[in-house]
């Protein structure tokens, strides 16, 4: 029996990028938002591309409370996916286009999030980085940090927990 060479490495990389870029560009809010991801290997940062529709308070001026919430989450939940679709992703049994056009392939939804607001988001990028506390076959439990300039000072912070995708029942 012939044994299977490993995939080149370069392979494997652009497979993880073509499935994590199709994550992303499949929601139209977080094109909307003007978010992006940073992959360094299996660990993901959020980048909220600044731009002047995200300033809730001009006097200050500061990002709005609601884009702050919703950078956060996002990025929870594209890391939990990711991670999630991850061993899939690796071994070629899970490509971009099914990602983007098999309806069978579910994400984590929302149970909960809570957002602590630690000081105001200023005019400029900011980035995220979430932590799985948890991960099981029904619920995931998800921390989220974000900062812009110093990742010490954290702007805001998040926890939230996750129903997780259920494969779909066939039908008889």
């Amino acid at each position: 029996m012939a044994r299977q060479r490993p995939e080149p490495m370069q392979v494997v990389k652009h497979r993880r990028d073509a499935a994590l870029n199709a994550i992303v560009d499949g929601v139209p809010f977080i094109r909307f938002l003007n978010i992006a991801f940073d992959r360094r290997g299996d660990e993901l940062t959020g980048v909220l591309n600044f731009d002047e529709k995200l300033i809730g308070n001009p006097l200050l001026p500061a990002l709005h409370g609601g884009v702050t919430a919703a950078f956060l989450e996002v990025t929870a939940v594209i890391t939990l996916s990711w991670e999630y679709f991850l061993p899939s992703i690796e071994s070629g049994e899970l490509d971009a286009d099914a990602i983007v056009k098999d309806e069978s392939i579910r994400f984590p939804k929302t149970v909960d999030f809570t957002v602590d607001y630690l000081r105001s988001g200023l005019p400029r990028d900011a980035y995220a980085r979430a932590f799985v506390s948890r991960s099981g076959r029904r619920y995931a439990s998800v921390r989220v940090e974000a900062w812009q300039d110093n990742h010490a000072r954290p702007y805001a912070q998040a926890s939230g927990h996750f129903l997780m995708p259920q494969p779909k029942a066939k039908d008889s």
